[in-house]
Formats: C-alpha cells, structure tokens, sequence
C-alpha cells in the first residue's frame, strides 16, 4: 500500500513576524494545507534584541496570518526548543518542513533535528549560505543541513552551494512562487500614483526592499543621469529601511544632480502598503552586486511588472532577458541605465508583461505544493 504524505508540522517565522520568510512561511502553508494536514509552529522569540534592534513585528495588517498557530519555540533556549520538538514528536508527523536562511538558527535547528529524527525534515532554504557572511557561518549552516532529508533551493547558486556541502543531498530546484496576496485592494496604476502624488504621465522605475551594501543601489543612483538624461518624464522611487549608511546615498544622490528625480520613502513598509508602490511603477529595478534569489523579482512579477536585475545568483534564473526584463552586469551603472531607457524607448510594456502572465505558473502556490509531493516520493 502506497505511503501516502498526510500530516505535516512547518516551522518558521509567520505573521505577526516581519519580512520576505515570514511572508513566504505563511503562503506556503495556506498553500499545503488545502491537501495535507498542516500544524503551523512559529517563533515565541526569533531574535535576541542585541542582534535585531528593530521591531521584529508588525500588527497593522493581518493578512498573511495562518490560523492556529503555535508560538512555541524560544530560539535561545534549549530547554524551551527540547520541549517543543518533544511536542511535535508527539503529533507523529509524516514530515516537517523548516524554513532556512541563516546561520543564527543552527544551534536551534539541530536541537530540533536531533529530536526529530524519526521524522523526514525537509528544509526550504531561501539561502543556503548569508547574504553577508561571518566567521563559522559555513561551519553552522553545514551541521544542520548535512542531517537533513530532503532540500529545496530556488536558485542555480543555491543548489551548487547545498551540492557543496551535501553531494548526495535529495532536492528540488524550483523558483520563488510569487507574492500575488500583495494585491488586496487592486488598485491600479492612476490610483496608485495618486495615492503617493506622482504625475501619471511620469515613467517610474521602483526600488524596493532593505537597503543593504550588496543590493546595489549605488549604482542605480549613478546610472540616474543618463536614465534623465535618455528618458525625460522620469520618477526612481527608492522604499525601504535603510540602515546607519544612508547618509552615503543621499550624498550620492546630490552628488549625481538628481534629487529632483528620486523620491525616497524611508522605513519599514507595512504589508498593506506595499501595493500602492509597485501598482504605481513601470519598471522594478535590482542593481544588486550579489545574490541568491529574491522575493523582489516575485513581488514584482505578482503585479506583472517587468524586471531590470543583475546577471548574479539566482535571478537570471527567474529573470528571462529580453521577454521579462533585461539583465546587465553587477556593478555597471551605464549598462543598467541603457537597459532602462531602452524598456521605456522600445514599448516593452505590453510585450513584458504578457510574457510574465505566462510564465505564472511556474510561480504559482500550486506548482510549490507539487515539488513537495515529488520530493515525498523519492523519501
């Protein structure tokens, strides 16, 4: 008789935790609860406040909320995280599913993996390795993930980096699926641009997300020049939390003599304000200098916008230059503003966007609740 996937335990940060995973761990629950039984387990404390000095939480908006669940582990506790995987052990899981993407968790995780072992752990990891790496973050992220049964990696990068620590790792390849619950209130371009006073007339390109040194933003404010310069009605909004260097690129913003093009919308953007900015662009830019993947690009594909995105990590492989958006070297500012001006110049609009519409389920919730399966089977 066929071993049939029926019960699942996922473990992650989830509303009212901030950001990308967060958001992501929600989505995918939904997504498999619709066919398995699924036990939702979050975080009572993520970070320590000395690590992560911002508001962890955001309340305002609950719409990426998972009913039912648990917030039972204390990640700096291991009294607390023996107890909590004591407690799923008793469910009898057919799998648990974490969600990975830095070394802080592997003290956590492995304590986990060690009372888990009787159950498949299968490990969704958005980086194998940080972003901005530390001592021993190889060393960590390797002592949890060589226990793991099973992987999925959403970027090329990714998937040779999980071989290199685990040749004989059981995994999927699969892209980011999109954030298409963004659009709650579907309003389009003219009410977006009207909601944060820009000319509907205007061409406008969207920044979004952490302001971190790897995403590059540098070099999309010193490509503005040539963009004005090529593209006279033109609008760069730049959103996001920028952290103690963003003196550096207001600087850098007057230095290029482009103030009066860039608006900058400092801070955290609450969940439900998110859509005003990406209905309200044309284009979203990446100028990233490295990558993985980035659930950016997936936002962005959510409102069927076009892509400009550095030929780094991931995102040439959720990136299809020339059909939906263009890709330019990392670092080059005159490389990223021709693409721009050739976007607006060449009407790719409709063409973009409609290529993007194909490509829809391959992003799609459904297609993740697939590769689950898949991965299931070959357990």
């Amino acid at each position: 008789m066929e071993n049939k996937l029926k019960k699942i335990v996922m473990i992650g940060p989830v509303y009212p935790y901030k950001g990308g995973v967060s958001h992501y761990t929600g989505m995918m629950c939904r997504e498999l609860s619709k066919k398995y039984d699924v036990s939702m387990v979050s975080f009572q404390m993520q970070y320590p406040s000395f690590l992560y000095k911002k508001e962890q939480k955001d309340y305002n908006n609950n719409s990426f909320a998972v009913k039912n669940t648990e917030f039972l582990i204390h990640t700096a506790n291991p009294f607390n995280i023996i107890k909590t995987a004591k407690k799923i052990r008793t469910g009898k899981p057919d799998m648990v599913i974490i969600q990975w993407w830095h070394p802080y968790f592997a003290p956590c995780y492995r304590i986990l993996e060690r009372y888990l072992k009787q159950t498949k752990i299968v490990f969704i990891c958005h980086n194998v390795f940080p972003h901005e790496k530390f001592p021993m973050s190889k060393k960590l992220t390797y002592m949890v993930l060589k226990h793991g049964d099973a992987f999925i990696v959403q970027s090329k990068t990714d998937q040779s980096d999980l071989l290199g620590l685990k040749p004989d790792a059981v995994q999927k390849w699969t892209p980011h699926p999109s954030y298409q619950a963004f659009k709650m209130e579907g309003i389009h371009k003219k009410q977006a641009r009207e909601l944060i006073g820009i000319d509907t007339n205007q061409k406008v390109i969207l920044f979004f997300g952490f302001v971190r040194e790897y995403k590059g933003l540098k070099y999309l404010i010193r490509a503005m020049p040539d963009i004005v310069s090529g593209i006279k009605e033109i609008k760069c909004l730049i959103v996001g939390d920028f952290g103690p260097d963003k003196s550096q690129y207001m600087e850098l913003i007057e230095e290029m003599k482009c103030r009066e093009y860039i608006e900058v919308t400092e801070g955290y953007i609450p969940d439900k304000e998110v859509e005003k900015y990406f209905a309200a662009c044309d284009l979203v830019v990446l100028p990233y200098e490295t990558a993985t993947q980035s659930g950016i690009v997936q936002i962005a594909y959510g409102f069927e916008k076009p892509v400009v995105a550095t030929r780094t990590g991931g995102l040439p492989d959720v990136v299809f230059d020339g059909k939906t958006g263009y890709l330019v070297e990392p670092k080059n500012s005159r490389e990223l503003s021709a693409a721009v001006i050739r976007y607006f110049t060449e009407n790719k609009e409709e063409e973009f966007c409609e290529n993007i519409r194909k490509e829809a389920y391959k992003y799609s919730w459904e297609r993740m609740g697939e590769v689950i399966e898949e991965l299931w089977k070959q357990l």
